[in-house]
């Protein structure tokens, strides 16, 4: 079920954030999430099922992610070259695949995020400490939306919420997504891991 990971439904993992802080402009954030190029984080994600998952989340933008699933699950979800790949750890079949443009995840992964955009943004709050964007492409809104969750002092992305065109959602909730000074492209080659699968 967690194979889905932008398509299939979630529960909400309640966050906790430090004392309330004022809203981040749209600017900050766009600024910030253009200055992230590679990154790394550890995530946890609440399945349909009310079960966990947890893995390590590897980002580098522009359009390159990464998901690997701990055990007993170790699925593992790439997006490269315009792809998203989802691999299931317990099939000898290829991956599943469908265009990363149908994915509300493109708009953070895009090469230059401007959150200003019109009609990107339908909803910019602040709740307790944290900044609430919504937001989705102005020209596709049958394929959903995303809302991002930041923490204030530093900015720091925390939290998604992918709801897809059929009212589906998932979340993904992220500890301390760090900058890395560099993260190889094979981690994000949707070629490379399926002939590393297939011994090549």
């Amino acid at each position: 079920m967690k194979k889905k990971l932008f398509l299939t439904p979630a529960l909400l993992l309640a966050m906790a954030f430090p004392a309330a802080a004022e809203i981040i402009s749209l600017t900050e954030l766009s600024s910030y999430l253009n200055g992230l190029r590679t990154a790394q984080a550890s995530f946890t994600q609440l399945n349909g099922d009310g079960s966990q998952s947890t893995g390590t989340f590897y980002l580098r933008r522009p359009g390159r992610a990464r998901f690997e699933y701990n055990s007993p699950d170790e699925t593992l979800v790439m997006a490269g070259g315009g792809q998203v790949a989802i691999f299931d750890g317990k099939s000898n079949t290829g991956p599943e695949q469908y265009p990363l443009r149908r994915t509300p995840l493109s708009i953070i992964l895009a090469r230059r995020v401007n959150l200003n955009d019109a009609n990107m943004v339908v909803d910019h709050r602040e709740d307790g400490s944290s900044t609430i964007v919504t937001a989705r492409d102005p020209r596709h809104a049958e394929y959903g939306n995303i809302q991002l969750v930041f923490s204030d002092n530093p900015v720091q992305l925390r939290q998604w919420i992918i709801t897809d065109g059929s009212g589906n959602r998932t979340v993904v909730n992220l500890d301390n997504l760090v900058p890395q000074n560099s993260l190889s492209s094979l981690l994000f080659s949707i070629p490379h891991e399926v002939n590393r699968r297939n011994g090549d």
